[in-house]
Order: structure tokens, then C-alpha cells, then sequence
């Protein structure tokens, strides 16, 4: 036992995971790894050669918060032999599997957790030189009779183990590996000597009975040529194998949910909240997956809100947007009014540092999961990251009319609510004639687009929903207020048709519905109901809207 090789902290660390009141059971992974490390003990009389017998190289990408740290702990406490996890693993899932008890605990593991970097570390030599001393250190004292000397390269020492120790051979677990590429004392010739090390101490070596990766970028653009090739990488957006273990699923949330509501005495989260705050992203198989470190931290602390942290420079959306902002600000401007952007997502230029075009951007904050991208589309994900991008439209005036449609927002709320139309006309034009990216409504969709941009406000009081099923039928947008006794706001637009009658539509089809409660029941929001009609004829060349605002229902005292 050491501190890389055979570790109890990863055990310790998944054992403390497993019971928190909000763990998801994910250990079937193993059934995906369990085979590579079975290749080796192939009898060409026995065995049926598959398509898993090469792929002893595995390299899982994906953004931070979506788990990778659990499972990278969880497979190293199940295969390594430093401590007995029995008590844990026999009550999972992985445990149901024929070979669970073959290789439980029965794998020599190496396992490093590549952002482990002490204050005093500030160049890139004295990092790896730590790595390096710990692992040779781990060696020594479990290979007396190897004969490894202090000089030997870790590579070296580990053959030798392979060779005199009766064929030993280990498992990799290597967790954050591109974690160092992102440090400020990284040079060019740094980050080619570390895909060198990485590339001695696995590829074609005998004593790699797996190797187990973990990353947020892409090797490509690290590995130029040959030297970390041997690697099988499967990423969110491209590869749909191993999507279902990394972030939530739609039943997972409901698994999750359902405990919440037995634990918390008075649960102020509700499921559709969950879906609208960190829902969103889609695995290459098209399945829909939430934001796994938010949904527990909204469950957790019972209540709904933005958790998305920032560990540096590459966790801010500034720092691609500001990259070439001419370039992005009109798609950004059409993703925070809900309409998803063609994009070519290519992800080798997420790992380049010197983000240039609009692609390279957009393929970056992809892999950093600000967006989605979903048959050749990029979204904003959820809640959570549009009040992200709303928070930098709103603060960065190099974004230019985008920026300054934003500060306008907040006034297109104020006069709806005081029912001064001709400030909310005002606006609209505004919005229309000097930043909207689509000059000409040829109908109510893309009208639509310009109403999430000057309401862009609203966010920060409002769960705004788009074409939402109310009375008989669907109604354009409905304004849900986080403050159940503030303003209710129902709006319809019209092309070529008056606000009156959209304001008719409303009444008629009895959208205020929404916001009455069933029926012997007390109303859930209790302020005014508004009903917003917005008009606009596409042949009037002056481009004016009308406006009307009525109230439905006054404020219940």
C-alpha cells in the first residue's frame, strides 16, 4: 500500500460518496472494464476474441462537475488490492455481474489524481519530479527483491517488477490528466515533455494490464503524431458509449427526487425546477442528461439556484467569448433568445489555447459544457448557465448593441408592469431596428426571438416558459414568478394581426388557467395576472409594434 500505487484514499473517498443521501449507483461501468482487463488471460482454445481485447486504453472526456473524480475513485476502490471493499461494492449493482468477486480487490492499481499540485509547486519540473519520487517510492517498498535503484525511471522500475517479479502487472487510474496543461508556468516544451512521460510510462508496455484516463480536453491536440495513440477516447458529443455513467439521467433525477421528498420535511424544490435549472445536455445517443453537482446541491440545501463554480480562467464564459467577440456575439445574442445555432464542432480546437475563430471558440465552451451540441446545433443548456451568459451580456460592453439591449431589459419589465405601452413599443423598435439578427419577422417564431432578448431581465425574477400548454391550448410565453405574489405575465404575439387580438386569444383560450390552482383550491401565485398582446405588421415599413397590456385578475389580498 502507498500513496499512487494500491491507495486506501481513493476507497475512502468513494466509501464517503456512497453514503451521501444522494448517491447514484453507477458501478456497471465496470462491466465495460471488466473485460479489458480479462484480454490478457486469452487461450486461442478457449476464448472467442472480441472487439474489447485491443482496447486496453480508455480515455473518458468530459466537463468539470459531471463525475469523472466518483467513478475514477469508484473503479480503483473495486479492482485495487490496498484495501477490502466488500462491505461497499457487495451492495451495488456491479455485484450481480458472475466476475465480481474474481476481481474484486484483486488488481495491482496506480492510481493519480493529476490536480493534486502543492502551493509550492510553481514550475512544471519540480511537478512531475513529485510524481515521479512518490511513484518510485511506492515501488520500492512493495518490490524489495526488483532491485529498483533511485535513478530508474518509473517506467524502467516498473519493467523490472514485470520481469523479475513474476509478471506483474497494474492498472492506471489517471484522473485530471490535461489538469497541468492549464497552469501559467506551462511552456510549449513543458507540455511536450508531459505527453512524453505519459507516453514512456504506457504505450506498448507489458506491465499495462489497463489504462484508465480522465480529462475535460481531448488528447489530439497534446498527442501530435503517435504518442498517446494507442488511447480509445469517448467524449460527450461524439461517442455514445459510457454517456449513462457520467451526469444524470431523466430517471436517475426522479430516483433522486423522490428521496428528496421523503428527507425534506418542507421541499421548496419542485422536479419541473430541476429540469429548467440543469437539464439540457445530450450524449451523442441523443439521451438527455443533467448537470450531476447541481442537482445534488439543490436537493441538498432545498433550493433551487446557480452552482456552477469557477476554478479558473477556462471556467468563465468571458474567456472564449472575449476571444473574437465580432465573431460569436450574434450567435450568442440568437442562443440566449432560445434559438440553437449550426455549428461545426471539431474537437481537437477545443484544446488549443489560442482561440481564434468561431468554431475553435464554440468547440470550447462545448467541451467546457457552456453549450450543447446536438445534431450539428449548439444550445445554452439550462438555466443555470443562460443566467451565466446573461450575467456576461449584461457586464461586458465589448459585446457592443448586444450589450446594450441588455441594460435595456430591465426596462421592458418595469413598463410592462406599469402598462406603458409606448415605452415597451419603444423598445421592441429599438431592439429591432439596431440589434436583432433576424431584420424581418416573417412570423410569430421569430418574433419570439426578439421578446427573450428584451426580457432578458426577467430572468433573474421569472421561469419563462415558451409555448407552454395553458387553457385551450398554447400560449406564446408565460411568466412564472419566483415570488408567487409578484406579477403573472401571459404574452402572445402576432404577425400581421393586432395586440387586441392577441389579447382576445388570451381570454378566450383561458391562459390565465395557468396561475388559478385546480379547481376548490387556493391560487399557487397570488399577484396580478397580466396579459401581454404584441403586434407587429411585417409590410409596415417604419417596423412599429403595438403594444397592449390588460389585467386579468388583480393582486388576492
Amino acid at each position: 500500500m502507498g500513496i499512487y500505487l494500491n491507495s486506501s484514499s481513493a476507497f475512502g473517498l468513494f466509501r464517503r460518496d456512497c453514503l451521501s443521501t444522494y448517491f447514484i449507483d453507477k458501478s456497471s461501468i465496470l462491466k465495460e472494464l471488466v473485460p479489458l482487463v480479462e484480454s490478457d488471460d486469452y487461450d486461442p482454445e478457449k476464448t472467442v476474441l472480441n472487439s474489447q481485447n485491443s482496447q486496453k486504453y480508455v480515455a473518458i472526456t468530459r466537463p468539470r462537475r459531471f463525475g469523472k473524480t466518483v467513478m475514477a475513485n469508484m473503479i480503483a476502490s473495486y479492482f485495487g488490492r490496498g484495501i477490502d471493499s466488500s462491505k461497499i461494492f457487495d451492495r451495488l449493482a456491479v455485484s450481480q455481474y458472475p466476475w465480481y468477486q474474481k476481481h474484486l480487490n484483486q488488481h495491482n492499481v496506480i492510481h493519480i489524481m493529476f490536480n493534486e499540485i502543492p502551493a509550492e509547486i510553481t514550475d512544471y519540473n519540480h511537478y512531475i519530479n513529485r510524481i515521479k519520487k512518490t511513484l518510485l517510492l511506492d515501488l520500492q517498498k512493495a518490490y524489495p527483491d526488483a532491485a529498483i535503484e533511485k535513478e530508474d525511471s518509473v517506467w524502467d522500475a516498473l519493467t523490472r517488477i514485470y520481469e523479475y517479479c513474476n509478471q506483474e502487472q497494474f492498472i492506471f487510474i489517471l484522473d485530471e490528466w490535461d489538469y497541468i496543461y492549464h497552469q501559467p508556468y506551462m511552456t510549449d516544451a513543458d507540455k511536450t515533455a508531459y505527453t512524453k512521460f505519459l507516453s514512456n510510462l504506457l504505450k506498448d508496455k507489458a506491465y499495462v494490464e489497463m489504462a484508465y484516463m480522465t480529462g475535460i480536453l481531448p488528447i489530439a491536440k497534446y498527442s501530435s503524431g503517435s504518442e498517446l495513440n494507442m488511447f480509445f477516447e469517448y467524449s460527450m458529443a461524439t461517442r455514445a458509449k459510457f454517456s449513462e455513467y457520467f451526469g444524470f439521467t431523466d430517471d436517475e433525477v426522479d430516483l433522486l427526487y423522490q428521496r428528496y421528498l421523503q428527507i425534506e420535511k418542507n421541499p421548496s424544490v419542485t422536479r419541473e425546477g430541476l429540469e429548467l435549472w440543469y437539464d439540457g445536455y445530450q450524449t451523442a445517443g441523443g439521451k438527455k442528461l443533467y448537470n450531476p453537482r447541481s442537482v445534488v446541491g439543490a436537493l441538498s440545501d432545498n433550493q433551487l439556484g446557480n452552482y456552477w463554480t469557477s476554478s479558473g480562467p477556462y471556467d468563465e464564459i468571458f474567456y472564449y467569448i472575449g476571444a473574437n467577440v465580432d465573431a460569436v456575439k450574434d450567435d450568442i445574442a440568437l442562443m440566449v433568445a432560445d434559438i440553437p445555432v449550426p455549428a461545426k464542432i471539431q474537437e481537437y480546437a477545443a484544446t488549443s489555447m489560442e482561440l481564434k475563430t468561431k468554431d475553435e471558440i464554440f468547440s470550447a465552451m462545448v467541451v467546457y459544457g457552456f453549450l450543447n451540441y446536438s445534431k450539428g446545433y449548439i444550445s445554452i443548456p439550462n438555466k443555470e448557465l443562460m443566467d451565466k451568459f446573461a450575467e456576461v451580456i449584461q457586464r461586458e460592453p465589448s459585446l457592443g448593441n448586444v450589450y446594450k439591449l441588455a441594460k435595456e431589459s430591465g426596462r421592458m419589465l418595469a413598463a410592462t408592469k406599469a402598462g406603458d405601452t409606448k415605452t415597451m413599443a419603444e423598445l421592441l423598435e429599438y431592439a429591432h431596428n439596431t440589434h436583432s439578427p433576424l431584420t424581418l419577422y416573417n412570423n410569430e417564431a421569430e418574433l419570439a426571438s426578439i421578446i427573450r432578448w428584451v426580457y432578458l431581465k426577467a430572468l433573474d425574477f421569472y421561469r419563462i416558459e415558451r409555448e407552454d400548454k395553458a387553457g385551450i391550448g398554447y400560449v406564446d410565453f408565460i411568466f412564472y414568478p419566483f415570488q408567487k405574489n409578484d406579477d403573472a405575465i401571459i404574452i402572445e404575439l402576432k404577425v400581421n394581426h393586432s395586440a387586441d387580438e392577441a389579447i382576445q386569444q388570451i381570454k378566450d383560450r383561458q391562459y390565465a388557467l395557468r396561475f388559478e390552482g385546480k379547481f376548490g383550491e387556493k391560487a399557487e401565485y397570488t399577484g396580478r395576472i397580466l396579459a401581454v398582446g404584441i403586434a407587429y405588421h411585417k409590410d409596415d415599413i417604419k417596423k412599429l409594434h403595438e403594444c397592449k397590456v390588460e389585467v386579468l385578475r388583480e393582486k388576492i389580498v
